[in-house]
Protein backbone atom coordinates (compact mmCIF):
# COMPACT_ATOMS: atom_id res chain seq x y z
CA UNK A 1 0.00 0.00 0.00
CA UNK A 2 0.86 3.38 -0.82
CA UNK A 3 0.64 6.76 -0.77
CA UNK A 4 1.40 8.86 -3.73
CA UNK A 5 1.12 13.23 -2.83
CA UNK A 6 1.23 15.43 -6.09
CA UNK A 7 2.66 18.65 -5.16
CA UNK A 8 2.00 20.95 -8.48
CA UNK A 9 4.40 23.90 -8.30
CA UNK A 10 7.32 24.81 -10.63
CA UNK A 11 9.79 27.35 -11.02
CA UNK A 12 9.49 27.34 -14.52
CA UNK A 13 7.67 25.03 -17.06
CA UNK A 14 9.61 22.55 -19.03
CA UNK A 15 8.90 22.54 -22.38
CA UNK A 16 7.85 18.38 -22.80
CA UNK A 17 5.46 18.39 -19.50
CA UNK A 18 2.51 17.82 -19.97
CA UNK A 19 1.77 17.32 -15.87
CA UNK A 20 -0.36 19.40 -14.01
CA UNK A 21 1.41 22.27 -12.18
CA UNK A 22 1.74 26.13 -11.78
CA UNK A 23 4.38 28.82 -11.80
CA UNK A 24 2.67 30.51 -9.55
CA UNK A 25 3.45 29.91 -5.59
CA UNK A 26 0.38 32.01 -4.14
CA UNK A 27 -1.65 29.11 -3.10
CA UNK A 28 1.49 26.79 -1.65
CA UNK A 29 0.29 26.76 2.08
CA UNK A 30 -3.10 26.76 1.39
CA UNK A 31 -2.63 23.45 -1.10
CA UNK A 32 -0.47 22.46 1.65
CA UNK A 33 -3.40 22.69 4.23
CA UNK A 34 -5.58 21.17 1.60
CA UNK A 35 -3.65 18.07 0.93
CA UNK A 36 -4.01 17.30 4.82
CA UNK A 37 -6.95 17.32 4.71
CA UNK A 38 -7.55 15.32 1.64
CA UNK A 39 -5.59 12.40 3.79
CA UNK A 40 -7.89 13.15 6.72
CA UNK A 41 -10.87 12.65 4.26
CA UNK A 42 -9.46 9.52 2.71
CA UNK A 43 -8.00 7.46 5.67
CA UNK A 44 -9.86 4.64 5.65
CA UNK A 45 -9.81 3.62 1.94
CA UNK A 46 -6.81 2.01 2.46
CA UNK A 47 -7.01 -1.20 4.93
CA UNK A 48 -3.26 -2.66 4.90
CA UNK A 49 -0.09 -0.66 6.61
CA UNK A 50 1.32 2.24 4.62
CA UNK A 51 4.79 0.75 2.86
CA UNK A 52 5.92 3.56 0.76
CA UNK A 53 5.36 7.73 0.63
CA UNK A 54 6.65 8.99 -2.94
CA UNK A 55 6.03 13.35 -3.10
CA UNK A 56 6.17 14.02 -7.15
CA UNK A 57 5.16 16.56 -9.04
CA UNK A 58 5.98 18.96 -10.32
CA UNK A 59 8.03 20.15 -8.00
CA UNK A 60 7.72 18.82 -4.40
CA UNK A 61 11.62 20.19 -3.47
CA UNK A 62 10.06 23.46 -3.20
CA UNK A 63 8.35 22.46 -0.10
CA UNK A 64 9.81 23.83 3.22
CA UNK A 65 10.37 21.60 5.75
CA UNK A 66 7.49 23.07 7.95
CA UNK A 67 5.29 21.91 4.84
CA UNK A 68 6.70 18.74 4.04
CA UNK A 69 6.49 17.90 8.04
CA UNK A 70 2.86 19.42 8.11
CA UNK A 71 1.88 16.64 5.47
CA UNK A 72 4.19 13.69 7.04
CA UNK A 73 2.96 14.72 10.58
CA UNK A 74 -0.55 14.18 9.26
CA UNK A 75 0.18 10.89 7.34
CA UNK A 76 1.56 9.26 10.73
CA UNK A 77 -1.42 10.63 12.53
CA UNK A 78 -4.24 9.13 10.77
CA UNK A 79 -2.81 5.88 9.08
CA UNK A 80 -1.26 2.90 9.89
CA UNK A 81 2.71 2.87 8.69
CA UNK A 82 4.97 0.13 8.65
CA UNK A 83 8.03 0.39 10.83
CA UNK A 84 10.59 1.84 7.93
CA UNK A 85 8.84 2.83 4.95
CA UNK A 86 10.34 4.32 2.14
CA UNK A 87 9.81 8.02 1.81
CA UNK A 88 10.84 9.57 -1.72
CA UNK A 89 11.21 13.02 -2.37
CA UNK A 90 11.19 14.12 -5.79
CA UNK A 91 13.79 17.46 -6.09
CA UNK A 92 15.34 19.20 -8.90
CA UNK A 93 18.97 19.76 -8.58
CA UNK A 94 18.77 23.31 -8.47
CA UNK A 95 16.44 23.39 -5.09
CA UNK A 96 19.37 21.03 -3.21
CA UNK A 97 21.77 23.04 -1.84
CA UNK A 98 23.86 21.99 0.90
CA UNK A 99 21.23 23.54 4.07
CA UNK A 100 18.20 22.16 2.18
CA UNK A 101 20.03 18.57 2.16
CA UNK A 102 20.89 18.60 5.68
CA UNK A 103 17.58 19.86 6.99
CA UNK A 104 15.90 16.67 4.91
CA UNK A 105 18.21 13.89 6.31
CA UNK A 106 18.18 15.44 9.93
CA UNK A 107 14.72 17.19 10.49
CA UNK A 108 12.00 15.28 8.42
CA UNK A 109 11.47 11.45 7.79
CA UNK A 110 12.51 11.20 3.83
CA UNK A 111 14.71 9.00 3.03
CA UNK A 112 15.20 8.28 -0.65
CA UNK A 113 15.58 11.20 -3.13
CA UNK A 114 14.55 11.08 -6.91
CA UNK A 115 16.34 13.94 -8.61
CA UNK A 116 15.17 14.98 -11.73
CA UNK A 117 18.54 15.80 -13.80
CA UNK A 118 17.51 14.32 -17.46
CA UNK A 119 20.61 15.14 -19.02
CA UNK A 120 24.44 16.26 -18.13
CA UNK A 121 24.81 18.39 -21.06
CA UNK A 122 23.87 22.11 -21.32
CA UNK A 123 22.06 22.30 -24.45
CA UNK A 124 19.74 19.44 -23.79
CA UNK A 125 18.79 21.22 -20.88
CA UNK A 126 18.11 24.15 -22.52
CA UNK A 127 16.44 22.94 -25.39
CA UNK A 128 14.09 21.41 -22.28
CA UNK A 129 13.59 24.50 -20.51
CA UNK A 130 15.16 22.92 -17.54
CA UNK A 131 15.64 24.99 -14.41
CA UNK A 132 19.18 23.49 -13.49
CA UNK A 133 22.52 23.53 -15.29
CA UNK A 134 24.80 20.78 -16.36
CA UNK A 135 27.08 21.94 -13.35
CA UNK A 136 24.69 22.33 -10.86
CA UNK A 137 23.17 18.35 -12.05
CA UNK A 138 26.62 17.33 -10.97
CA UNK A 139 27.26 19.04 -7.88
CA UNK A 140 23.72 18.19 -6.01
CA UNK A 141 24.19 14.91 -6.62
CA UNK A 142 27.92 14.90 -4.55
CA UNK A 143 26.01 16.97 -2.03
CA UNK A 144 23.29 14.25 -2.06
CA UNK A 145 25.51 11.42 -1.40
CA UNK A 146 26.99 13.33 1.59
CA UNK A 147 23.36 12.50 3.06
CA UNK A 148 21.88 10.04 1.58
CA UNK A 149 22.54 6.54 0.21
CA UNK A 150 19.28 5.79 -1.36
CA UNK A 151 19.18 8.10 -4.93
CA UNK A 152 17.46 8.00 -8.37
CA UNK A 153 18.47 10.24 -11.15
CA UNK A 154 15.93 10.69 -14.16
CA UNK A 155 17.28 10.49 -17.69
CA UNK A 156 15.30 11.50 -20.64
CA UNK A 157 16.94 10.16 -24.13
CA UNK A 158 16.15 10.50 -28.03
CA UNK A 159 16.48 14.50 -27.46
CA UNK A 160 16.29 15.60 -31.24
CA UNK A 161 19.80 16.77 -31.77
CA UNK A 162 21.26 14.55 -29.00
CA UNK A 163 24.05 11.68 -30.45
CA UNK A 164 24.57 8.39 -29.28
CA UNK A 165 28.03 9.38 -27.88
CA UNK A 166 26.29 12.02 -25.75
CA UNK A 167 23.45 9.33 -24.49
CA UNK A 168 26.60 7.06 -23.43
CA UNK A 169 28.17 9.58 -21.91
CA UNK A 170 25.27 10.57 -20.02
CA UNK A 171 25.27 7.09 -18.49
CA UNK A 172 29.08 6.97 -17.72
CA UNK A 173 28.26 9.65 -15.19
CA UNK A 174 26.00 7.63 -13.42
CA UNK A 175 28.80 5.16 -13.04
CA UNK A 176 31.33 8.31 -12.31
CA UNK A 177 28.41 9.63 -9.68
CA UNK A 178 28.12 6.38 -8.04
CA UNK A 179 24.11 6.49 -8.64
CA UNK A 180 22.43 3.49 -7.77
CA UNK A 181 19.32 3.46 -9.65
CA UNK A 182 17.88 5.04 -12.96
CA UNK A 183 14.70 5.71 -14.04
CA UNK A 184 14.98 6.54 -17.91
CA UNK A 185 12.63 7.64 -20.11
CA UNK A 186 12.37 8.38 -23.87
CA UNK A 187 11.67 12.04 -24.78
CA UNK A 188 8.06 12.08 -25.84
CA UNK A 189 6.03 14.98 -27.55
CA UNK A 190 2.98 15.82 -25.84
CA UNK A 191 -0.06 17.80 -27.21
CA UNK A 192 -0.21 21.22 -26.24
CA UNK A 193 3.28 21.62 -25.09
CA UNK A 194 5.89 23.97 -25.97
CA UNK A 195 7.94 21.17 -27.36
CA UNK A 196 5.19 20.00 -29.95
CA UNK A 197 4.80 24.00 -30.65
CA UNK A 198 8.61 24.14 -31.48
CA UNK A 199 8.52 21.00 -33.66
CA UNK A 200 5.35 22.15 -35.49
CA UNK A 201 7.10 25.77 -36.07
CA UNK A 202 10.43 23.55 -36.72
CA UNK A 203 12.51 25.31 -34.46
CA UNK A 204 13.26 21.73 -32.97
CA UNK A 205 13.79 18.96 -35.14
CA UNK A 206 10.79 16.42 -34.13
CA UNK A 207 11.44 13.46 -32.13
CA UNK A 208 13.42 10.11 -33.76
CA UNK A 209 11.79 6.69 -32.95
CA UNK A 210 14.69 5.17 -34.59
CA UNK A 211 16.86 7.34 -32.41
CA UNK A 212 14.91 6.13 -29.27
CA UNK A 213 15.19 2.96 -30.16
CA UNK A 214 19.31 3.03 -30.50
CA UNK A 215 19.82 4.97 -27.44
CA UNK A 216 17.36 2.54 -25.34
CA UNK A 217 19.34 -0.44 -26.58
CA UNK A 218 22.51 1.31 -25.40
CA UNK A 219 20.94 2.17 -22.42
CA UNK A 220 20.21 -1.61 -21.70
CA UNK A 221 23.39 -2.93 -22.71
CA UNK A 222 25.50 -0.47 -20.50
CA UNK A 223 23.10 -1.17 -17.49
CA UNK A 224 23.17 -5.03 -17.52
CA UNK A 225 27.17 -4.75 -18.46
CA UNK A 226 27.46 -2.75 -14.55
CA UNK A 227 25.12 -5.00 -12.86
CA UNK A 228 22.11 -2.91 -12.86
CA UNK A 229 18.55 -4.86 -12.70
CA UNK A 230 16.09 -3.46 -15.40
CA UNK A 231 13.29 -4.32 -13.01
CA UNK A 232 10.51 -2.43 -15.19
CA UNK A 233 10.50 -1.15 -18.65
CA UNK A 234 11.71 2.83 -17.50
CA UNK A 235 14.11 1.32 -14.03
CA UNK A 236 17.06 -0.11 -13.59
CA UNK A 237 18.45 0.06 -9.71
CA UNK A 238 21.83 -1.93 -8.28
CA UNK A 239 20.95 -4.87 -5.92
CA UNK A 240 19.07 -3.16 -2.19
CA UNK A 241 17.80 -0.20 -4.27
CA UNK A 242 15.10 -1.45 -6.47
CA UNK A 243 12.27 1.03 -5.83
CA UNK A 244 9.66 -0.31 -3.47
CA UNK A 245 7.26 2.90 -4.67
CA UNK A 246 7.99 1.87 -8.17
CA UNK A 247 7.12 -1.98 -7.63
CA UNK A 248 4.31 -1.80 -5.99
CA UNK A 249 2.92 0.42 -8.58
CA UNK A 250 3.87 -2.32 -11.42
CA UNK A 251 2.93 -5.34 -9.16
CA UNK A 252 -0.54 -3.72 -8.92
CA UNK A 253 -0.99 -2.47 -5.21
CA UNK A 254 -3.42 0.03 -4.26
CA UNK A 255 -2.45 3.63 -3.75
CA UNK A 256 -3.69 6.69 -2.85
CA UNK A 257 -3.64 9.74 -4.53
CA UNK A 258 -3.58 12.72 -3.19
CA UNK A 259 -3.49 16.25 -4.48
CA UNK A 260 -4.25 18.06 -7.90
CA UNK A 261 -4.66 15.72 -10.61
CA UNK A 262 -3.49 12.60 -8.56
CA UNK A 263 -4.71 9.27 -9.44
CA UNK A 264 -5.82 6.51 -7.27
CA UNK A 265 -6.02 2.79 -7.08
CA UNK A 266 -7.98 0.75 -4.45
CA UNK A 267 -9.92 -2.46 -5.31
CA UNK A 268 -11.67 -1.85 -8.00
CA UNK A 269 -11.92 1.53 -8.41
CA UNK A 270 -9.63 4.23 -10.45
CA UNK A 271 -10.40 7.71 -9.43
CA UNK A 272 -8.36 10.87 -10.31
CA UNK A 273 -8.43 14.69 -8.68
CA UNK A 274 -9.38 17.58 -10.62
CA UNK A 275 -6.19 19.35 -12.25
CA UNK A 276 -7.20 22.95 -10.70
CA UNK A 277 -5.51 24.00 -7.96
CA UNK A 278 -8.24 26.75 -6.90
CA UNK A 279 -10.84 24.14 -7.28
CA UNK A 280 -8.93 21.62 -5.70
CA UNK A 281 -8.34 24.02 -2.41
CA UNK A 282 -12.45 24.46 -2.80
CA UNK A 283 -13.52 21.61 -2.96
CA UNK A 284 -11.67 20.01 -0.31
CA UNK A 285 -12.40 22.77 2.19
CA UNK A 286 -16.15 21.91 1.41
CA UNK A 287 -14.96 18.74 2.77
CA UNK A 288 -16.04 17.10 -0.94
CA UNK A 289 -13.45 15.13 -2.54
CA UNK A 290 -12.57 16.55 -6.11
CA UNK A 291 -12.91 13.72 -8.07
CA UNK A 292 -14.19 11.35 -10.58
CA UNK A 293 -14.03 7.49 -11.10
CA UNK A 294 -14.60 4.64 -12.68
CA UNK A 295 -15.16 0.74 -11.33
CA UNK A 296 -13.15 -1.50 -12.87
CA UNK A 297 -14.56 -5.13 -14.37
CA UNK A 298 -12.73 -8.03 -14.59
CA UNK A 299 -11.62 -7.18 -18.41
CA UNK A 300 -10.24 -3.69 -17.25
CA UNK A 301 -8.11 -5.23 -14.94
CA UNK A 302 -7.20 -8.11 -17.00
CA UNK A 303 -6.14 -5.93 -19.21
CA UNK A 304 -4.28 -3.36 -16.56
CA UNK A 305 -2.25 -6.55 -15.27
CA UNK A 306 -0.98 -7.57 -18.42
CA UNK A 307 0.46 -3.79 -19.77
CA UNK A 308 1.84 -3.56 -15.97
CA UNK A 309 3.31 -7.09 -15.71
CA UNK A 310 4.68 -7.59 -18.59
CA UNK A 311 6.98 -4.21 -18.17
CA UNK A 312 8.62 -5.93 -15.49
CA UNK A 313 11.30 -8.40 -14.44
CA UNK A 314 8.20 -10.11 -12.98
CA UNK A 315 6.39 -10.90 -16.46
CA UNK A 316 2.66 -12.52 -16.43
CA UNK A 317 2.04 -15.61 -14.59
CA UNK A 318 -0.23 -17.18 -16.61
CA UNK A 319 -1.43 -19.47 -12.76
CA UNK A 320 -2.09 -16.07 -11.55
CA UNK A 321 -4.07 -14.73 -14.24
CA UNK A 322 -6.56 -17.77 -13.91
CA UNK A 323 -6.72 -17.26 -10.00
CA UNK A 324 -7.34 -13.57 -10.55
CA UNK A 325 -9.59 -13.42 -13.51
CA UNK A 326 -10.69 -16.71 -14.42
CA UNK A 327 -10.30 -19.62 -16.64
CA UNK A 328 -11.44 -18.11 -19.85
CA UNK A 329 -8.81 -15.33 -19.15
CA UNK A 330 -6.18 -17.92 -18.90
CA UNK A 331 -7.32 -19.92 -21.86
CA UNK A 332 -7.31 -16.50 -23.84
CA UNK A 333 -4.12 -15.34 -23.41
CA UNK A 334 -2.62 -18.78 -23.95
CA UNK A 335 -4.15 -19.31 -27.59
CA UNK A 336 -2.18 -15.83 -28.25
CA UNK A 337 0.77 -16.92 -27.35
CA UNK A 338 2.39 -19.42 -30.16
CA UNK A 339 2.84 -16.37 -32.76
CA UNK A 340 4.38 -14.06 -30.64
CA UNK A 341 6.62 -16.54 -28.96
CA UNK A 342 7.66 -17.99 -32.59
CA UNK A 343 8.06 -14.67 -33.94
CA UNK A 344 10.87 -13.82 -30.65
CA UNK A 345 8.24 -11.05 -29.23
CA UNK A 346 7.70 -12.85 -25.56
CA UNK A 347 9.51 -16.03 -24.36
CA UNK A 348 7.50 -18.53 -22.13
CA UNK A 349 9.35 -20.53 -18.64
CA UNK A 350 6.68 -22.63 -17.74
CA UNK A 351 4.03 -20.52 -16.47
CA UNK A 352 5.60 -16.72 -17.11
CA UNK A 353 5.50 -15.29 -19.86
CA UNK A 354 8.11 -12.03 -20.86
CA UNK A 355 8.72 -9.93 -23.22
CA UNK A 356 12.02 -11.14 -25.36
CA UNK A 357 15.13 -9.66 -24.99
CA UNK A 358 15.25 -8.44 -28.26
CA UNK A 359 11.55 -7.11 -28.34
CA UNK A 360 11.97 -4.95 -24.97
CA UNK A 361 11.26 -1.37 -26.86
CA UNK A 362 7.70 -2.75 -28.28
CA UNK A 363 7.26 -3.90 -24.38
CA UNK A 364 4.11 -1.98 -24.59
CA UNK A 365 2.77 -2.55 -28.34
CA UNK A 366 2.89 -6.31 -27.71
CA UNK A 367 0.92 -5.91 -24.23
CA UNK A 368 -1.49 -4.18 -26.51
CA UNK A 369 -2.33 -7.46 -28.78
CA UNK A 370 -3.04 -9.30 -25.57
CA UNK A 371 -5.77 -7.46 -24.38
CA UNK A 372 -9.17 -8.50 -24.38
CA UNK A 373 -11.93 -6.87 -25.89
CA UNK A 374 -14.85 -5.63 -24.26
CA UNK A 375 -17.09 -7.26 -27.32
CA UNK A 376 -14.97 -10.43 -26.59
CA UNK A 377 -16.58 -10.53 -23.23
Amino acid sequence: MGIYIHIPFCKQACHYCDFHFSTSMKYKSELVESICSELILRKDELEKPIETIYFGGGTPSLLTKKELNQILDCVAKHYQIIDSPEISLEANPDDLSRDYLIMLKKETPVNRLSIGVQSFFEKDLKLMNRAHNAKEAVESIKMATDYFTNISIDLIYGIPNQTSKGWLMNLEKVLELNIPHVSSYALTVEPNTALHYFIEKEVIPPADDELAKEHFEILIDFMNEHDFEQYEFSNFGKPGYLSKNNTAYWTGKNYLGIGPSAHSLVGNKRSWNVSNNRKYIKSINAKILPSESESLDRIDRYNEYIMTRLRTKWGVDLNEVEKKFGKKFKIYVTNLLPDKLKNQLLIQNNSIIKIHPNALFLSDGIAAELFMLKLQK
